[in-house]
This record gives structure tokens, sequence and C-alpha cells, in this order.
């Protein structure tokens, strides 16, 4: 795995976390190719699927260092499969829309430590209708192309100030009533009344998934946070408003 052979940014898994026994052959699902996501839910299940979608020796980057992973250094890296959810991050409604875009063929998968302020991304393309993990990436949060969203979103969970600061003057909102069990509210809630629906947010390390090309110019981030097994989803959007972040809706 990647995480044993870096030890001092990712935790670490034993070879054992493998689905499968060594006399087993583990094959990828039929189909499992055409879009990214049943991909990397097998990719992350499994140990001797992820060697047989890895190109080895694989390149890992730091800045100007550089290093290999050879096929026998690799264990299981589970990904965000171990949480009981994982977050996305979309610029706009129709950015969602490409995680059931078939003519994807390049995806990264980012883990932000965001204690750290470090990002490792993991870069995967499809290449004769398979899909194939081909290089590991680390670098700075700040250097990131969504690095400034980050660092506002690191605050924003970590600091309660500075999150109330960072709600807008309305909050578009549809979910349950916290007041009622079987009741749905559908409008607005004012910053006096967040923490009554404020949602639970990771603080430590987070997920992305970008389908194709990020684009560091935006003023809209939709954060989707998803549970891996309950059918959870929580939808919130953020909005640059005269340079500072405000979160401006939420959906659960």
């Amino acid at each position: 795995m990647l995480s044993s052979i870096l030890p001092t940014d990712s935790a670490q898994v034993s070879s054992g976390d493998s689905l499968a026994s060594s006399d087993e052959e583990v094959l990828m699902p039929s189909g499992a190719d055409e879009l990214f996501d049943d991909f990397f839910f097998n990719f992350a299940s499994d140990q001797r699927r992820q060697r047989e979608r890895v190109v080895f020796p694989l390149p890992v980057r730091d800045g100007e260092k550089e290093r290999t992973i050879q096929r026998r250094q690799w264990k299981l890296e589970p990904f965000f499969m171990k949480q009981d959810f994982y977050t996305l991050f979309f610029d706009s409604p129709e950015e969602m829309e490409l995680v059931t875009d078939t003519t994807v063929v390049d995806v990264t998968v980012e883990r932000f430590y965001l204690a750290k302020a470090r990002v490792e991304q993991f870069l995967f393309s499809r290449k004769s209708g398979q899909w194939m993990l081909h290089e590991v990436r680390w670098q700075p949060l700040p250097h990131n192309a969504n690095g400034q969203f980050f660092l506002f979103y690191q605050q924003f969970v970590g600091d309660s100030v500075f999150q109330y600061r960072s709600l807008a003057e309305q909050i578009e909102y549809s979910g349950p009533d916290p007041e009622d069990d079987f009741a749905t509210i559908d409008g607005f809630i004012t910053p006096d009344f967040w923490e009554a629906f404020r949602p639970d947010l990771p603080k430590d390390v987070i997920y992305n998934i970008v389908y194709g090309r990020q684009n560091p110019a935006t003023t809209q981030k939709i954060m989707l946070l998803r549970g891996i097994d309950d059918g959870l989803e929580v939808e919130i959007t953020f909005r640059l408003q005269r340079g500072h972040w405000k979160l401006t809706k939420l959906i659960t």
C-alpha cells in the first residue's frame, strides 16, 4: 500500500486487509471500467485488483523529489473505504454530471491532510478501455488548484466564530425539521438557527475526486457528503462574495 510506503503522511494498513485469499483470482467485474466510480470502488476494495491496475514502477513525486514504488512493495490502499462517508467538491451542478459521463478518461483522486496543509493526488487514466493508476503526487495545500477554497474550509470547520461569520444572511435549506422527525422544511434559515441544522463535517482528512480538469477561478463550490453504505447525502453550497466564501445553501 502506498500509505505504508509513505508513513509520515498516511495511516498504516496491514496486507491482511485484502479481501481475497492468496490463491484466489480476483478480476475487475465486467463493465466496471465504463464509469470511474464503478472501477474505483472495486479498485479500493481489493489488493490484487489494485496491483493489476497500477502502472509499475509507480512514480511518486513530491516537489523536486521523485522515487518509485515496485509491484512487490504494494499493499492495499483502501482510500476512504474504511470510513462511513466520503466527500466530493464540484464547481457547478453541470460539473456534477461528469460522475456519470462515460467519455471521461482522466481522473484525480485527492486526499487532503488539512492539519498538515498537504495534498496527496492519485492520477488515473483510462487507456485501451481500462482505468490505471499511473502516478502519485504530493503538493502543499496552497499549490492545489483549489487550494484557496480548502484553506478556507480548513478554517471553516476548525473555528466556530469564523464559521458563523462565513454564513450567508439567508441560507437556502431543504431537509428534515430538527424539531419534528416526520416533517421537512423547504425555505431559508438565518445564521442564528445554524446550530440546529448544522451537519457534522470532516475536519482532518477529506477526499475529492476530480473528473477531468479543475477550475481554479471558480466562485462556487458544491460539497457533497456521501455515505458509503447508508444512503446519506448532504449537499452544501459555498459562494465567493466580495472576496469571501459564504455558505449559501444546505440540502440534507
